[in-house]
């Protein structure tokens, strides 16, 4: 294959697992109208139309490893990556997740931006050591300030506008219509149309502390609506003990577990509240899918889920079960006006901060991005 004079970006994803299918899209949607072709490699997961369809790009390519066969060196990645790169004109790509941008930086000379999801990426000294082996090819973005901190924490003395934030962020109207209303999101949950229901969405995995939010719930249950619930979303090793603990708290009858429910999102207008109860949550797209929603929130004052919270919906230290509580009570006592009001105060973050349109504006000026632009 010959090389072409089209500009190209290549965005090498980890995976199309979980949310990372809509991050490709989100990434390959910034150069819309942009003059590049953007293609995207999946370094695992065997190939699938629908994956490629998702992806808003002009190629998908599946190099289909397992995850054993990524292990230590990546030699045989690292060679098919070349190949890729050799047969086409890249200016530089976007890595998401910390073995594409290993496999990326070794596999080619082009200037790699490294998009990272969660914290502590950099806490290993093997890893600070690579970076720094890189730093003149290598620039960072944070999916949320919180992560952004973190990296730069561990990346001392790399200079700031190299590792920068760019925030995760929803399609509004593609959301907007695919969610259910909420008469019919309950009934297709099998949930009580007439309950007032806070709603919970994520693994059941110690990370996401749905202990707490069993504890809070149960303290505040006398001082919430008739007929008040709380709807868990999700599966994970934390299921028996989670319904032990909300027997235990005596509140077994007032709490469902609906298992893992695909594509959670379409359903969020069934919740009266939506609460996160996560231990440092990188960014929370879970808190972006509720505002699509109108879903008043409560979550953890802590990680990413802070930047997206702070002045709309009510926060909580961490594993404190008292605030949480009042922060319940709090947001059962909402009429109508004042849901509406805070459902239209959520739409306007989501369209001036988390929008497609708003995060592009964002990307195009950030220094390492203007800086390659200008080299390429």
């Amino acid at each position: 294959m010959t090389r072409s004079a089209e500009r190209h970006v290549l965005q090498f994803c980890h995976g199309y697992d979980g949310p990372f299918l809509d991050c490709a899209r989100q990434y390959a949607s910034l150069f819309a109208g942009r003059g590049y072709r953007v293609t995207t490699v999946f370094l695992t997961g065997a190939a699938d139309a629908d994956v490629a369809a998702g992806c808003a790009s002009d190629e998908v390519l599946f190099m289909d490893y397992s995850s054993r066969a990524i292990r230590g060196l990546k030699l045989g990645a690292i060679r098919d990556l070349r190949k890729i790169a050799a047969s086409r004109s890249f200016s530089f790509c976007i890595a998401h997740r910390f073995k594409p941008i290993y496999i990326a930086l070794l596999a080619t000379s082009l200037p790699v931006i490294g998009v990272h999801h969660a914290f502590s990426d950099y806490q290993r000294g093997s890893r600070r050591l690579f970076a720094n082996l890189f730093r003149k090819r290598l620039s960072l973005l944070g999916v949320s300030d919180a992560v952004r901190d973190d990296m730069r924490k561990c990346l001392p003395a790399w200079p700031a506008e190299r590792i920068e934030t760019l925030y995760n962020r929803i399609d509004i109207e593609q959301l907007q219509g695919s969610q259910l209303d909420a008469a019919e999101a309950r009934k297709e949950l099998g949930l009580s149309p007439s309950a007032w229901i806070v709603g919970n969405v994520g693994r059941l995995h110690p990370d996401k502390d749905q202990a707490s939010l069993l504890r809070g719930f149960a303290q505040a249950l006398p001082n919430l609506p008739d007929n008040s619930q709380l709807v868990i979303l999700g599966q994970g090793r934390l299921e028996k003990p989670l319904k032990d603990l909300a027997l235990e708290l005596g509140i077994g009858s007032h709490v469902l577990f609906l298992g893992q429910v695909p594509d959670a999102r379409r359903f969020f207008k069934a919740f009266d509240v939506f609460a996160l109860s996560s231990d440092h949550e990188p960014f929370g797209m879970v808190l972006l899918e509720a505002m699509v929603a109108g879903v008043p929130l409560l979550a953890t004052a802590c990680g990413g889920a802070r930047e997206v919270v702070e002045g709309l919906g009510v926060l909580f230290p961490l594993g404190d079960v008292e605030r949480l509580s009042h922060g319940l009570i709090h947001l059962g006592s909402l009429d109508a006006g004042q849901r509406q009001a805070c459902a239209e105060l959520m739409l306007l973050r989501l369209r001036e901060r988390f929008s497609d349109h708003a995060v592009r504006n964002v990307f195009w000026h950030l220094p390492q991005v203007t800086r390659l632009i200008a080299e390429s």
